[in-house]
């Protein structure tokens, strides 16, 4: 690199010489392994055996820190847009200098770039598209670590994802002083039940004393930075994607736990910074690296009608990175949006997203736990009737799966929601069974009318699909599906964020206040015979941290700070809570 660090990379090289081949690049810190001459990365075990075939020169490198490369490794460290000296470096400038390299030293190379990768790569693939180096001709983030605070990964609008955080980083974030083969022990948990682990420690704090000390220092960082400042902003790829050159193909999962978030928003960033720029967007009806890591015909219980993962794979990102990279085939026509719709189970090509044709439905909470797309007619007045109302209590949170599990499980983005419904801490509102298919294209956007006892709550909003009464896929289905309550989409908030990250508000005990906020993208067909579903709840965990329901500094709280709150949910006129939906017009 230009301030003299070196990053070990792989690099393999077809051994036909009747052509230059092109480079195609991935970043990442979860190491190039396996190291060694002898040693051989299993490309033919994936879809990825195909870029072999067409003579692609494969290349993978371990980031600034980690495994065998040198330096100092930063977790999403910032991008610089005024380098003024070689000891000003960024994942940008390192991209530039590996790329630099590559074309000026690999023999048989065709001078074209192309970088790509998934999650955490995919953030690094976000930086390899801001370093604009003239050979670099198309760059694919995928699933992209985006912004750690506001929906990927480690935070969802401010609300600390617990499980997710602690199991990555009490591994990952282990110091390594010197360049090694080895990577961290794995976290020793005292049991396989994920729900009674995270409960019987506690609060956030306890974890730092107990497990994390002083030498994870991006998890003290997460407890040293609990709002949304300059830390944190500077970490947000999307302020920097301004003068991006290189081709770019955004993709994502529907139902991705981790960065579902960072793909729709990235996309989003790129269109608005950079408008002049070939940007497109590529999501499907798949979990995390669900296009590479599956057949995408299904995820749970939820079948999708085809193998769109093979689909994808050979009719979008596979000709598409040949025509830019190998110049051959015409150019694809590939859409600006190309997106799978769940329910219909079907792939759309968009000339643009939002679709042109959506517009937004408001969703009315009623009385009787029903939703209408007419605005509740009973009096201003709070009545019994006006609100609905649960004990959320942090000894006994909502658990944001039904079955016992040791890992965060991928299912549970489609998973029945028939056990939340039972809990007298979950609200649940629902439609008549839908007269025509009902097709939503966008994100949306809860606006709720609440109250409480305390000074802070979290809202929990989840919008289901409910099957009809004897629906089955066929007659080999392994789970009851008749009734079926498929989550299409779930968000939290934490609610003294309602009006700033940046800023954080108590709550006025027994205030009527509105909490108003942005569920991530769907893409999904309620289909006729069915109805939709809304679920409001109060914790979800321990996928979620737990919120002690009173104003403070959560990342420091003491288990005594924890306390039960009564949370009312107002639905009459002059409280009217909604869900408003993004419809798109068929």
């Amino acid at each position: 690199m230009r301030d003299g660090v070196k990053l070990f990379t792989s690099i393999y090289v077809p051994k036909d010489n009747s052509e230059k081949h092109p480079i195609l690049l991935t970043r990442t810190p979860y190491s190039c392994a396996p190291y060694g001459k002898e040693k051989y990365k299993a490309y033919w075990d994936s879809y990825l055996k195909e870029y072999m075939r067409q003579g692609y020169i494969m290349v993978t490198q371990d980031v600034r820190g980690r495994w065998m490369s040198e330096g100092e490794f930063v977790d999403v460290r910032p991008f610089n847009p005024n380098k003024k000296t070689n000891k000003d470096i960024d994942e940008a400038s390192d991209t530039y200098d590996a790329i630099d390299w590559m074309v000026k030293n690999i023999a048989g190379n065709n001078s074209n770039v192309g970088v790509f990768g998934i999650s955490y790569p995919g953030f690094y693939s976000t930086m390899a598209a801001l370093s604009n180096h003239p050979a670099l001709k198309i760059v694919s983030p995928q699933a992209p670590v985006t912004d750690w605070f506001i929906g990927d990964d480690f935070h969802h609008n401010g609300a600390f994802m617990l499980m997710d955080a602690f199991a990555f980083y009490s591994s990952f974030g282990r110091p390594r002083p010197q360049p090694t083969t080895i990577g961290p022990e794995a976290f020793d948990y005292s049991t396989k039940d994920n729900y009674s682990f995270y409960l019987q420690n506690g609060a956030l704090s306890n974890y730092t004393k107990r497990y994390m000390g002083d030498t994870m220092k991006f998890w003290q960082d997460l407890m040293n930075h609990p709002t949304y400042d300059a830390w944190w902003k500077a970490r947000n790829v999307r302020n920097f994607t301004t003068n991006v050159k290189p081709v770019t193909m955004i993709v994502g999962g529907l139902f991705d736990a981790e960065d579902c978030f960072g793909a729709w928003r990235t996309y989003e960033a790129i269109e608005k910074k950079s408008p002049a720029s070939n940007n497109k967007i590529v999501m499907g009806p798949w979990y995390h690296g669900g296009w590479v890591r599956s057949t995408g015909a299904y995820l749970g219980n939820v079948q999708f009608g085809s193998k769109t993962s093979e689909y994808y794979q050979q009719n979008i990102e596979i000709p598409y990175f040949n025509y830019y990279l190998k110049g051959k085939g015409p150019q694809p026509n590939l859409a600006e949006a190309t997106i799978f719709f769940t329910g219909e189970n079907k792939w759309h090509q968009l000339p643009q997203w939002p679709p042109a044709e959506m517009h937004h439905k408001e969703l009315y909470l009623n009385k009787q736990s029903k939703l209408s797309f007419s605005k509740a007619t009973n009096t201003e007045k709070a009545t019994s009737d006006s609100y609905s109302e649960y004990i959320s209590d942090p000894a006994k949170p909502v658990p944001y799966t039904e079955d016992v599990h040791f890992k965060r499980t991928r299912e549970y983005m489609t998973d029945d929601q028939r056990f939340a419904s039972r809990r007298p801490d979950v609200l649940t509102f629902t439609t008549d069974a839908l007269t025509e298919d009902l097709t939503l294209a966008g994100p949306i956007v809860a606006d709720l009318m609440v109250s409480m006892t305390g000074t802070d709550a979290d809202f929990v909003v989840k919008v289901i699909d409910v099957f009809p009464d004897k629906f089955q896929y066929s007659d080999t289905d392994k789970y009851l599906m008749d009734g079926y309550q498929m989550l299409v989409r779930g968000e939290v908030m934490r609610g003294k964020f309602r009006n700033s990250y940046e800023k954080p508000e108590p709550f006025v005990p027994n205030k009527i206040t509105e909490v108003k906020y942005t569920l991530p993208d769907v893409a999904h067909t309620f289909l006729k015979g069915h109805k939709l579903m809304v679920q409001i709840q109060s914790s979800w965990f321990p996928l979620v941290d737990r919120n002690p329901q009173k104003f403070m500094d959560i990342y420091h709280a003491k288990d005594e700070d924890f306390q039960k709150a009564t949370i009312r949910i107002y639905h009459n006129q002059a409280a009217d809570s909604k869900i408003i939906l993004p419809v798109l017009t068929q």
